[in-house]
């Protein structure tokens, strides 16, 4: 028999990270392995997140772990996506709560907001204190969010908001809520806002029957003559621009979290193969096992090889929006097929939560479908290489 090698060997950038990346990495990885995944197949089975563990994971400084300064760890970005890639490798529901806190609620308050929001706001969310979500995907708004018929009308030193908001991941759980709205009294103009619980006309119910990131609490955004102070309108926000800015620091932590997915289902067929015996030996030692693998294998380290480069280019702020789409669609795609690879290769067991890949097929897709549909980012990148706008 040959000295097997690990994929990590093969793919082989641990001397392209720096110390503080992999510590950073190693940290949440052990957080996983310890405190996350003795509680998931529970937490999956009956459709909750494990809200205990919400003051550990602040403790690990994962909530807007890429922004300086109120309380936020200050990590650079190629750190936060190998975060998420471990937090991602436990569950999505897990990286779908801390990347809609950091990228989708912190990112707006800090991009979008004045100083005394974010002194409001971003310390209580760093520490866990403060759950929050974001409002902009509608029953009848989805891959069309300027078509949103939410509104918000001035009255005085105060906003009137109203409009349902749906597919809001942690909106049971939340605080408060960053929320996209037509102002009426700037012709419509997109703009953002700050809802915080309590206030009268919000209400915020889950989603029921999901199949899918069952351990993420969802629901929706009931905004029913919701009046909230004119100091909650994020003053910077103008344009659909805005919210399309939130979404595409989101997605590049989709991008990098969906491989721990693929990384989780490789290592257990890999695991499975090697203990399973058919016809008195391994079925790992099948000549098409193997050739699942490496398949398994080099889309993995396809994705990683791409998760780094982008991650340096975020790093020095030439990241494009293009290149988002491309790298949320090819990583998200990839660990889609890994994992029902995975599941093929596990037989009639995979279909159970004994081993993790059915629950992490469940999950992709979600991830597949939102912060822009696998075929969204198509359109955009077939916009891009040829200049001719399909979505029109």
């Amino acid at each position: 028999m040959s000295e097997r090698q690990s994929l990590d060997s093969i793919i082989a950038i641990e001397h392209l990270l720096s110390d503080e990346e992999k510590a950073a990495r190693n940290a949440v990885r052990g957080w996983v392995r310890e405190r996350f995944m003795p509680v998931i197949t529970k937490s999956h089975r009956d459709g909750v997140f494990p809200m205990q563990l919400i003051p550990e994971l602040a403790d690990l400084g994962v909530f807007g772990a890429n922004i300086e300064g109120y309380g936020c760890a200050g990590m650079n970005n190629v750190s936060y996506g190998l975060v998420l890639q471990e937090l991602e490798r436990g569950d999505s529901g897990l990286r779908s709560l801390c990347s809609v806190q950091g990228s989708l609620v912190m990112y707006p308050i800090l991009t979008y907001g004045n100083e005394e929001q974010r002194k409001k706001w971003l310390p209580e969310l760093s520490s866990g204190r403060m759950i929050g979500c974001f409002g902009l995907t509608e029953p009848g708004s989805g891959s069309d969010p300027g078509s949103m018929t939410t509104t918000a009308k001035k009255d005085g030193s105060h906003y009137i908001l109203n409009g349902v908001k749906a597919w809001i991941t942690n909106s049971p759980v939340a605080h408060l809520a960053v929320v996209w709205a037509k102002a009426l009294d700037e012709d419509g103009a997109i703009r953002g806002f700050v809802v915080e619980r309590g206030t009268k006309g919000f209400e915020t119910p889950t989603i029921e029957g999901k199949w899918s990131l069952r351990a993420s609490p969802t629901g929706e955004i009931h905004l029913t003559d919701c009046r909230i102070p004119a100091a909650n309108l994020l003053p910077n926000s103008g344009g659909l621009k805005s919210p399309l800015g939130c979404l595409t620091q989101a997605r590049e932590g989709i991008a990098w979290g969906i491989t721990g997915v693929a990384m989780d289902c490789f290592d257990t067929a890999v695991s499975y193969g090697l203990e399973r015996k058919q016809f008195n030996k391994p079925i790992a030692s099948f000549q098409m096992y193997q050739e699942q693998i490496a398949e398994m294998a080099t889309m993995i380290a396809t994705s990683q090889m791409m998760s780094l480069h982008y991650g340096r280019l975020k790093d020095e702020k030439k990241l494009t929006p293009v290149q988002v789409s491309m790298h949320k669609r090819h990583n998200v795609r990839a660990a889609r097929e890994v994992a029902k690879m995975a599941r093929g290769m596990l037989g009639g067991i995979g279909i159970t939560d004994a081993y993790p890949v059915m629950r992490h097929i469940m999950n992709i897709e979600s991830v597949y479908t939102y912060e822009g549909t696998h075929e969204v980012h198509t359109l955009a990148l077939g916009r891009a290489l040829t200049g001719i706008n399909a979505f029109a």
